[in-house]
């Protein structure tokens, strides 16, 4: 039975890919910081899949905490879901550089440790799948946010070459704006995000396609067909323009 370590778990994204693989026969292991909301989520895949769900209560920004992940990772899991990852307003100036150094660590420095944990028992074993969750912002000037993801991106482009050879695959799954509780953790109730009505995409379909392009071994997966004519077009034109663009919604 393939074991898959999702983090973010909780709700949102996480919780969908947790779902998803469950349904696939996958036996799980969930990481959040909320203990009770992962219990939450284990108890509903349980009932819908029958598969053995681990709930793993994490704060991946705690040193010891992300080292107890580290040790479940280099014990062996077949797929690696580097999920967990929070926001931030767009004002970097503003913003307190304390969160701004927290928001690096976690979706960097974090998701770095976490694939480096889990790689040797893949290559050893000779397969194994890591999908890392970055953002469409990651294409385009966006602020720490868009920083952050395109280091995602990037490295997951050049892992998939190297390792996939090696029956080890990692894919950067880069959705536009997904309904989920990421704008309200924002402090941003559904209606006030700023995003036009037909640039939303729903959880389960990115998920679906990112695990499609993940199982057919792609670095970069960018669900709807909308976002990747996006991506394109922001590639030829000026930086001025994009970031314009790009700084609508939240």
């Amino acid at each position: 039975m393939a074991v898959a370590l999702v983090t973010g778990a909780s709700s949102g994204l996480g919780a969908e890919f947790a779902r998803q693989l469950a349904a696939r026969g996958a036996d799980l292991v969930l990481v959040a910081r909320d203990g009770a909301a992962l219990e939450r989520v284990a108890v509903d895949i349980r009932a819908r899949s029958g598969v053995d769900v681990h709930v793993l209560a994490a704060d991946l920004l705690d040193d010891g905490a992300l080292a107890a992940v580290e040790k479940r990772l280099a014990a062996g899991v077949d797929v690696l879901v580097n999920n967990a990852g929070f926001g931030l307003d767009l004002a970097f100036e503003e913003n307190d550089v304390a969160v701004e150094v927290r928001h690096l660590r976690l979706h960097v420095e974090a998701a770095m440790r976490l694939m480096h944990a889990a790689l040797p028992a893949m290559l050893e074993r000779g397969s194994g799948r890591i999908v890392n969750v970055a953002s469409v912002a990651g294409f385009v000037p966006r602020g720490t946010y868009g920083a952050v993801k395109g280091w995602l991106i990037s490295f997951s482009r050049w892992a998939n070459v190297v390792y996939r050879p090696r029956g080890v695959t990692v894919t950067a799954v880069c959705p536009g704006f997904v309904h989920t509780s990421f704008h309200e953790r924002l402090g941003l109730p559904p209606g006030h995000e700023g995003v036009p009505a037909g640039m939303w995409l729903d959880a389960d379909k990115v998920v679906r396609e990112g695990l499609r392009d993940a199982a057919r071994g792609r670095s970069v997966s960018v669900p709807s067909w909308r976002y990747a004519a996006l991506v394109a077009a922001s590639r030829l034109l000026p930086d001025a323009v994009v970031v314009r663009a790009a700084s609508r919604g939240r």
